[in-house]
Order: C-alpha cells, then sequence, then structure tokens
C-alpha cells in the first residue's frame, strides 16, 4: 500500500512505522524539530512488542509532495481537523481511504464534507504512546489496536483489503461492523482516563488504588455512558464489565494523553472530551456533575501554557 501518516505524530508515527517496516511505502507528514530529526535521524520506536529503528524514512512538509496514496492515517489533534482535512486533500485518491485515528466521537461528520463520504472511514486505537524526543516514540504497554469501520455499515471491500493488509504487518487492526459503538467504548474509557489522570494529576496506577479517586473515575465514564445511550448509541448493557477489563489492562504508569499535553504545556483537547460530554448533557437533560467538574478545572490551561 501507498501510506500517508497525518500526521506523524506519537499514534501516526507509531503505526505509520510498523507499517514501513513491513515494506509499505509510507509518507510521514510532518514538521518542526519533530520532522528535522526524521530527517535527520530516521524514525526510533520503543516498544514492548519490539524496538524499530528505520534509519531512511520519506518524510514531508506538504501532501501536495506525495499525491494520492490508498491509506491516510489521519491522527492529529483534535482542535487541527479541518485544517489537516483540508491539507489531506491532494492524498485523496479514487481508491482512498481516510482512517481517521484520532480521539473523540465527531470526526467523521468534521472530515466528510470536505472529503467526501465514501473516502472518510471511522477508526479509533487503543495505543500508550508519547513522543519522548523528536524522532523518538515511546509505546508503553503491550496493547496497540486500530479499529476502523464505515458509520453506515455498508461493506467495503476496498477498505476490507487495507485492514487485510495491516494484519499482515502485524498490525492488530479490526475491521468493524459496528462502528459506532466502537467509537463511543474507545470515548467512555478515554473520557475517563483522561479527565481523570489530567485532572489528578496522577497516573491511573494511583488511581485504580485510591478509593476516592478511582470512584470518581468510574462516574466519569458512567455519565458519558449516559449521553451515549441517550444519544441513540446501541451501547450493550453488559458494558461495566468491558470496561473493567479495560481498566485492569492499562500499566499503573499510564497517563492519558491529555494530561501529558497539560505536563507539557501544549494544548488540551478538552472541549471535545468532557466538554462533548456536557454539551450532550445539556442537550438531553441529563446530569454530567462529574465531567463538568473536570471541564472547570482544566478549562484555564485549554489553550495550553502560552496562550
Amino acid at each position: 500500500m501507498r501510506v500517508a501518516v497525518m500526521a506523524a505524530g506519537a499514534v501516526g508515527g507509531y503505526f505509520g512505522g510498523r507499517l514501513a517496516a513491513a515494506g509499505h511505502d509510507v509518507a510521514f507528514i510532518a514538521r518542526g524539530v519533530h520532522r528535522d530529526a526524521l530527517r535527520r535521524d530516521g524514525l526510533k520506536i520503543e516498544s514492548g512488542l519490539g524496538d524499530l529503528h528505520l534509519k531512511s524514512v520519506n518524510v514531508r512538509d506538504d501532501p501536495k509532495q506525495v499525491g494520492p496514496v490508498d491509506v491516510v492515517l489521519f491522527a492529529v489533534k483534535l482542535w487541527d481537523t479541518e485544517i489537516a482535512g483540508e491539507q489531506t486533500r491532494p492524498l485523496i485518491g479514487p481508491s482512498t481511504r481516510v482512517i481517521t485515528l484520532q480521539n473523540g466521537v465527531d470526526s467523521v461528520e468534521r472530515l466528510a464534507p470536505m472529503l467526501g463520504e465514501d473516502v472518510t472511514i471511522a477508526g479509533t486505537t487503543y495505543v500508550v504512546s508519547t513522543i519522548v524526543r523528536p524522532g523518538v516514540i515511546r509505546h508503553t504497554g503491550t496493547t496497540a489496536k486500530i479499529i476502523c469501520g464505515r458509520l453506515d455499515r455498508r461493506p467495503d471491500p476496498i477498505l476490507a483489503d487495507y485492514v487485510m493488509q495491516m494484519k499482515a504487518a502485524k498490525i492488530d487492526a479490526t475491521l468493524s461492523d459496528h462502528m459506532l459503538v466502537d467509537l463511543w467504548k474507545k470515548f467512555i474509557v478515554l473520557t475517563g482516563t483522561s479527565g481523570i489522570t489530567a485532572s489528578t494529576r496522577q497516573p491511573l496506577g494511583v488511581v485504580r488504588d485510591d478509593e476516592d479517586m478511582r470512584a470518581l473515575f468510574y462516574k466519569l465514564m458512567f455519565e458519558t455512558i449516559a449521553v451515549g445511550r441517550a444519544a441513540g448509541v446501541e451501547l450493550p448493557p453488559d458494558l461495566t464489565a468491558d470496561i473493567d477489563r479495560s481498566v485492569a489492562a492499562f500499566p499503573p504508569t499510564m497517563r492519558a494523553s491529555m494530561a501529558n499535553d497539560l505536563a507539557a504545556g501544549n494544548r488540551l483537547e478538552l472541549d471535545w472530551l468532557a466538554g462533548k460530554v456536557v454539551a450532550l448533557g445539556r442537550k438531553y437533560a441529563l446530569p454530567t456533575p462529574a465531567q463538568e467538574a473536570v471541564y472547570a478545572i482544566l478549562k484555564p490551561y485549554r489553550l495550553g501554557r502560552t496562550q
């Protein structure tokens, strides 16, 4: 496959690196010091699934320099969705699929109007990765999963073939037959982990071991479940058991990406996580006091330290 990583951050860089190592033609869209390090030293991945050093990678500033590809791994921060979506247009060909590997639940509705309904594919990831220094991505734990599929649940043979090629590259990729539910399953856990690890400034292991913090953590997730069901998402009745398994599987050092962004003084995805739950709660007249508290606590930092 020809693949473009838009952009080569902690998530896109990890999965793009694995595809490149398997022999696929991967173009990494990057900027700044990270771009410079990738050009100079290649891409390094530190991972319990196997370290990787690609000494030479195809790094571009501008998607126009790449042209149409088969797959775009769309992994920009949520506030950059529209800008990056416009920049993605030159990557679109007759059989391109843009797989959104972002947080939140509204990426497709934001991207499809500019890229096309057939092109835009909902996706989600289960991976804990960070850029520890320019050109170096650290993957924590042994989970690195992509789930993707059409929100309208239509068969897509082209996408199915791309997912099979990802599997052949030893990426844990799944083609979902009910992607809306899978998006919300991730969103439920993420609004919990991001809210609790950012607001307490503690890793998940500390949260799990403390009765009060653990109770708040679960309140955050239960509020997200409530607004999801009110929005018409067909969440399974035994979802709590799935949540328990997910929470237990996280390494104790895990901090959500929003907590890492907070510590670094970066902009936060708060408005699309806790803020989204609060907005939906108001829309459906459901109380979301825990998510409202997280939003209020973190709101002064949502534009980053320099704002």
